[in-house]
Parts: C-alpha cells; sequence; structure tokens
C-alpha cells in the first residue's frame, strides 16, 4: 500500500458510499475526507447516538442523503445527479442473528439493494471503479482448517450469508454481462470488483449482537458479564482500517483502468490473527482491566467454527497486505473505546489519530 499515490488517485474524485453512516462506512468516509475526496453517502440514518458518524459530526461534511437502497429511482437520481466517479458499496443488513429474526428484509437489502447499485451504475455511464463489500462468510462453510480462496464456491446456512453470496453472484452476473474486462473502453468504461472482508473490529461500532460492541456495553453500560455463544469459535481479525486500506487500494487500480484486478477479491490479516473468539474477548477485557466472561451455547443459530480467508491473491496482485497483528488490533480498539467513553467530544481525534497512524498521513492531511 502506498499512502501518496491512494492519496494523489482520490484528491478531488468524487466518491459514493453507500452504508456511510454505518461502521465501516463511516472510517472509509474519513479516510476518503482525509485523503481530499469529495464524499456523497447514502444510507439509512446511523442506530445511535454514539455510532462513530454522530460522534465525529460527519453528516456535515459530505453530500449526505438518507434513504433506502431499494428505492432505485432516488438512487438512480442521486448518482446522475452527482456523477461519482468511484463507488464503494457497502450498505446491507449486516446482522447474523438479524437475518433469523427477518430474513425477509436482509435477502432484499443485500440482494436487492446490490442489484439496484450495479444497475443505476449501469445507466449513468460515469462510475469508473465500483468496490462491491461483502463478506468472508459467502463461502460454502466446510469447516476447513485452511483459508478459503476466492475459486471456492459460494453458500449460506443462515439468512445473512446466503443473502450476501447471492448479492455476490449478482455482482459477478453485472460484471460479466455489463462491465466485462475484455469489452473496458470498448462498450463500457466501468470496472467493478467484490471484496470479501474477515471479521472487521475497530472503534464505533455499537450494532447489536457483535463481540466487540457487546464487550463495550457489557463493561461500559452493564453489569461486566460477557456472554458468549461459542468462544471457540476461530475468525480473521482484522481493525476496520485494514478493510479500508484495501478497498481503496482495489479502487484505485479499477479507477487507472487495471482490467487484471476487476474480480473477486479476500482481504484478511495474517494467520496469527486467526484466533477464537474466547481469546479476543479475554484479551479486551484484560486491556480495559475489567469484565468477566460467560458462556451460554445458542443451539437457534447456526454459525461456523472454523472460518479461514486465503489472501494470497491479494498480496501477489495488488501488493497488499495487514500491518496491524491481532494484538495491535485489539489494542487500538480498546484504546478508541476508552477514550471516547471518558470524553465524547473527543471521538474525532481519536478517529483522526489512528487514521494518521496507519496511513502514516501527516496531521496537516486531516
Amino acid at each position: 500500500m502506498d499512502t501518496e499515490q491512494l492519496k494523489d488517485f482520490y484528491r478531488g474524485k468524487t466518491v459514493l458510499v453507500t452504508g456511510h453512516t454505518g461502521f465501516k462506512g463511516s472510517w472509509l468516509t474519513l479516510t476518503l475526507l482525509a485523503m481530499g475526496a469529495k464524499v456523497v453517502g447514502v444510507a439509512l440514518p446511523p442506530k445511535t447516538k454514539k455510532d462513530i458518524f454522530v460522534l465525529t459530526g460527519l453528516q456535515s461534511e459530505v453530500s449526505h442523503h438518507e434513504f433506502d437502497i431499494r428505492n432505485f429511482e432516488r438512487l438512480t437520481a442521486l448518482i446522475s445527479a452527482e456523477k461519482p466517479d468511484v463507488v464503494f458499496h457497502l450498505a446491507a443488513q449486516p446482522l447474523v442473528r438479524q437475518s433469523y429474526q427477518e430474513p425477509l428484509e436482509t435477502f432484499t437489502t443485500n440482494v436487492t439493494g446490490t442489484a439496484n447499485v450495479l444497475e443505476a451504475m449501469r445507466l449513468s455511464k460515469c462510475v469508473k471503479a465500483a468496490v462491491m463489500i461483502t463478506t468472508d462468510k459467502v463461502y460454502e462453510n466446510r469447516e476447513w482448517i485452511y483459508g478459503y480462496r476466492e475459486s471456492d464456491p459460494l453458500g449460506g446456512h443462515d439468512p445473512y450469508s446466503g443473502s450476501k453470496a447471492a448479492a455476490d453472484i449478482v455482482i459477478d452476473s453485472y460484471r460479466k454481462s455489463f462491465f466485462a474486462p475484455d469489452k473496458y473502453n470498448d462498450t463500457h468504461n466501468t470496472l467493478v470488483a467484490t471484496a470479501r472482508a474477515g471479521n472487521v473490529i475497530g472503534g464505533g461500532d455499537w450494532a447489536q449482537n457483535r463481540l466487540v460492541p457487546d464487550i463495550m456495553r457489557a463493561v461500559f453500560e452493564g453489569n461486566g458479564i460477557i456472554t458468549l455463544r461459542n468462544p471457540g469459535s476461530t475468525r480473521p481479525w482484522e481493525h476496520v482500517l485494514e478493510s479500508v486500506s484495501a478497498y481503496l487500494t482495489l479502487g484505485m487500480r479499477l479507477g487507472n483502468g487495471d482490467k487484471e484486478v476487476s474480480g473477486n477479491w479476500n482481504f484478511g490479516p495474517s494467520t496469527d490473527s486467526f484466533v477464537s473468539v474466547g481469546q479476543v474477548t479475554e484479551r479486551a477485557l484484560g486491556l480495559l482491566g475489567k469484565g468477566f466472561l460467560n458462556v451460554e451455547p445458542d443451539a437457534t443459530l447456526r454459525e461456523a467454527n472454523e472460518l479461514v480467508l486465503d489472501v494470497t491473491k491479494a498480496a501477489r496482485i495488488l501488493g497488499w497486505r495487514s500491518k496491524w497483528d491481532v494484538d495491535e488490533t485489539i489494542l487500538k480498539t480498546v484504546d478508541w473505546y476508552r477514550g471516547v467513553e471518558e470524553n465524547p467530544s473527543s471521538a474525532l481525534d481519536v478517529t483522526k489519530k489512528q487514521i494518521e497512524e496507519y496511513f502514516n498521513f501527516q496531521k496537516k492531511s486531516l
């Protein structure tokens, strides 16, 4: 990853971020602003007043639009009016437990919403590069101990993973039908890629039934007891800025007309960051200096015990590798929550500092 190249590419670009009010969307938006991009955001309102989008005052810094991406007419009108050079599609229903409670909502948001973004891009003809974010859970999980590769079969045992796998197929069909790399600069001027990231953590996430937000709620707002369904489950943990850097790198290569990078990509940490849910919880509680772990299995939810990504392709072709190991990732995450809990008005400064540290930005860039 070359920070100066990223800054040179995104400076002055109009970038559409769907889901910009969310956890990852907010970190991506703040980083894009630091690089000098004009950000147009479309999303539902933030869930809580403690969300990073709210605490950092992002609404006043972007062209902010609140509506559902399933509203095709409004989405088409927005893209036609703003004419973004680059699109990052993150808007989704991202929670496994909620997908069991609202399966139809999950499928229509994740599948139809994604198709709407692709179709609006096809009609507008202004977008040069699109990074469509799905998840590592798109793979047909066979509880392998080795990493899933981009060519492995897709599948889904729960509505969330099934909907994201379906969205991945929709993206691939649009890419082959309307944005084929071999027809670039002939019948179209858009390159599209799919990004599948591991378990992303970091400051400012307050979603329900996610590990880190649950830990922080238990410690700062509750009795300090964090209840886990399956503490032995192994995941590829990575800081949110790792995925942000991956998305930006991919978007830059696409935007520069590199047809080779149109396709599917895994982004995840090194193998030493493949640790269990229980280990992450214990390390976070140790840094916080308080809290207790409790285990209550839930047979109503089916989740993979082993889920590992093979990121060889990203390393070899994009030159992308994660920078922070699992210990640094947990430390940065805990530091964010602890600092902002003590002083909510510091959220923007704390976030900017971590962006600066990760990308080696000079302070004046932010």
